[in-house]
């Protein structure tokens, strides 16, 4: 634990990101857990079809609530505006706090495919908190948007 935290921790106070220094072995444990989490979830969609695939016990309720807050949201070829722009930062941040307490590590970070009919690739994949990939992921398994990612890996097996 850094300084900073320890501080924080100790007043009670709210963590000072200003004052925070990034710790090497933190940033490569974080991102070999990314690359693992990226592996697993590639290797599911491969594996089930992706419309019986459920990656949370609450799917639904995830789902619905995507869906009641980003009815245009494209799922296909993700628009990074739509993810990244003030205003789409701030819908994100409301959706994102409605799920602290129900999905387990809803704030860690995890990639997300930007475009759904590629694999992951440097180009092919953003940072997004869990819950986000979460939304965007089941959303693409309901609505059919994995299965031709899905269909093209198995046929060059």
């Amino acid at each position: 634990m850094d300084a900073a935290t320890a501080e924080s921790e100790n007043s009670g106070s709210v963590f000072d990101a200003e004052s925070y220094e990034n710790n090497p072995e933190i940033e490569l444990a974080w991102a070999e857990k990314a690359v693992e989490h990226m592996e697993i979830h590639f290797n599911l969609i491969i594996s089930v079809p992706p419309e019986q695939l459920r990656l949370t016990p609450h799917d639904d309720l995830i789902y619905n609530a995507f869906m009641k807050e980003f009815p245009d949201f494209k799922l296909d070829v993700i628009d990074m505006d739509s993810m990244k722009s003030r205003e789409s930062k701030k819908k994100w941040r409301s959706f994102c706090e409605k799920f602290r307490d129900i999905v387990e590590d809803s704030t860690f970070g995890t990639l997300v495919r930007i475009d759904c009919e590629k694999e992951y690739s440097e180009e092919n994949s953003v940072l997004v908190v869990r819950i986000q990939f979460l939304a965007i992921e089941i959303a693409r398994n309901r609505q059919g948007l994995n299965e031709k990612i899905r269909s093209l890996k198995r046929a060059s097996n």
